[in-house]
């Protein structure tokens, strides 16, 4: 397993780490990731620690912390032998308060996360979503509390703007909070909106993509096809309003060309499209998920190899879209305000 630095942080995570949002199968949404229980959980864990995956990613409100308690369960005897990452924000409950990065929030979030996960502590803590109700003093004031008690060690964000994560680094700056060291986010071969602004942003703060949904909400596993019906077993079925759109055509054009450098290489469509991720500036960590062990293994196959330069044109070209403004027009003038990816 090759291992990187997340963001301008002294921590190494592996560059492909798990996503335990297959344990437990509570609810529509979550039922169609997976269902692990804790007995196949803890074969997941095994085989993830045995290639040198050590860092598991949770969230308070996957299977209504279901999530959590199995993760918590599959590490028990082994905690110090992985990096555990869960969030917080979204409504966890009924109540005015279950929701949100206010103090009082993330303080029952956090106490709540580490009772389920069996830990005192939480490597990696990260907030679901912005909270534009609570002021981003209160939050960071509130996460450096967790800091130097011991109970989280490091924090980032996850689906933030732009503009909600540097205002959050100035706040930290100007206050010496901790910084925001991770940007759990989504980025795929058919999903580059990451690439506008939060990629350069976080070339210029240090701040390290941890990448969710890489294969496109499932749609890069090889088996969504031009002219084919879904697969029987696909979370498209059921998911495909909660997660990313994606125009079917720009879908298929994708899948033609990982097509195209699956019959060069010989690796499968899922292994080409996460290297590609794997080779993109930022990116710290990619989440894989699996809902048994053979969707597990071939994850791993993604790594210990790399695109060659013409490959990732390939893929770079069928993936290209037009950026938004203002970008469009920044990335025509590259001496002076240079891109982390070339324009399309």
């Amino acid at each position: 397993m090759e291992y990187r630095r997340l963001g301008a942080s002294g921590l190494t995570v592996p560059a492909l780490s798990f996503g335990a949002g297959t344990f437990g199968g509570a609810g529509e949404l979550f039922s169609a990731w997976g269902s692990s229980d804790v007995n196949e959980a803890r074969r997941l864990v095994d085989i993830c620690l045995e290639h040198g995956i050590n860092l598991f990613d949770s969230a308070d409100i996957y299977s209504g912390g279901a999530s959590e308690s199995i993760l918590g369960a599959a590490l028990k005897g082994r905690r110090g032998q992985a990096l555990i990452s869960t969030k917080a924000t979204f409504r966890s409950g009924p109540g005015p308060t279950d929701v949100g990065s206010s103090r009082q929030h993330l303080l029952a979030a956090i106490e709540g996360s580490l009772r389920r996960l069996d830990t005192d502590y939480i490597d990696l803590f990260q907030l679901h979503g912005f909270d534009a109700m609570t002021p981003v003093e209160e939050v960071l004031a509130t996460l450096d509390t967790l800091v130097r008690a011991g109970r989280i060690r490091y924090v980032g964000v996850s689906n933030f703007s732009g503009w909600h994560l540097m205002k959050s680094l100035a706040a930290a700056d100007r206050y010496g909070y901790p910084r925001y060291v991770a940007n759990q986010t989504y980025y795929s071969l058919i999903g580059r909106d990451y690439e506008w602004e939060l990629m350069p942003l976080g070339l210029d703060q240090g701040v390290g993509a941890v990448v969710w949904s890489p294969l496109g909400w499932g749609r890069l596993t090889g088996k969504v096809r031009r002219g084919a019906p879904l697969p029987e077993v696909s979370r498209l079925h059921k998911t495909a309003d909660y997660g990313p759109p994606v125009e079917n055509e720009y879908l298929y054009r994708v899948v033609d060309a990982l097509d195209a450098v699956a019959a060069e290489t010989g690796k499968s469509v899922p292994q080409i499209a996460l290297n590609w991720l794997l080779q993109r500036p930022t990116v710290s960590s990619v989440i894989v998920g699996a809902r048994n062990e053979a969707q597990l293994r071939q994850n791993l196959g993604a790594v210990g190899w790399k695109l060659t330069a013409a490959q990732v044109a390939t893929l770079d070209k069928a993936s290209a879209r037009t950026f938004a403004y203002p970008y469009w027009h920044q990335q025509q003038f590259a001496e002076r305000n240079p891109f982390p990816v070339a324009a399309p």
